[in-house]
């Protein structure tokens, strides 16, 4: 019973940090033929002049990524030291959902020799919402070769209650695999 309630006490806990945030979708995407284990610095490039991010978001990313990858042992350095350019990019765009509902109801066919009846409607939604997408790249910098790539892709209805902890949360889970383990 005590482990149940640890356990209900850990998901309040998540729900609590991280509210009904929307969930995101991670692809990423690397060279299989890059050394990875080779690399140990890092910079990062200008997030706010790039994609459609506010000032604020564009600092929270960077600051994301850059503990990020200070925790995955790697040490920011200035752009001519560094061995990786990390760039982030935001898109944004609107699409609509449709879905159809039926109500329809009724007897018969095949094996009915009576024939068939039913009434019903069909009724159509459409519902607006942001898509949003993270793409973070990470570059060598003497043969300005993209190395790695992880995109995180939401569905976005409102902001998020706590956009430092939501972003924090999207950059560990789009980073969560870099670098790549050799072999993988």
């Amino acid at each position: 019973m005590k482990y149940i309630y640890i356990g209900l006490g850990l998901w309040f806990l998540l729900q609590a940090n991280y509210g009904c945030a929307p969930s995101v979708k991670v692809n990423v995407d690397y060279d299989r033929a890059a050394d990875f284990t080779s690399h140990k610095t890092f910079t990062m490039t200008d997030i706010a002049a790039k994609g459609e991010v506010s000032q604020l978001n564009a600092e929270r990313i960077r600051n994301a990524i850059v503990q990020n990858m200070k925790t995955k042992g790697y040490t920011e350095v200035g752009a001519d030291a560094a061995d990786l350019l990390v760039n982030a990019v935001t898109v944004s765009k609107t699409k609509t959902s449709v879905t159809a509902n039926n109500n329809y109801y009724g007897y018969g066919g095949v094996y009915r020799p009576y024939g068939y009846w039913g009434a019903g409607s069909t009724t159509f939604s459409t519902y607006d919402y942001t898509d949003g997408s993270l793409i973070i790249d990470v570059v060598n910098n003497k043969t300005q070769k993209l190395l790695w790539q992880g995109v995180g892709n939401s569905e976005i209805d409102s902001k998020p209650k706590n956009p430092d902890k939501f972003i924090q949360y999207a950059v560990e889970k789009i980073m969560k695999d870099f670098p790549p383990k050799p072999g993988k």
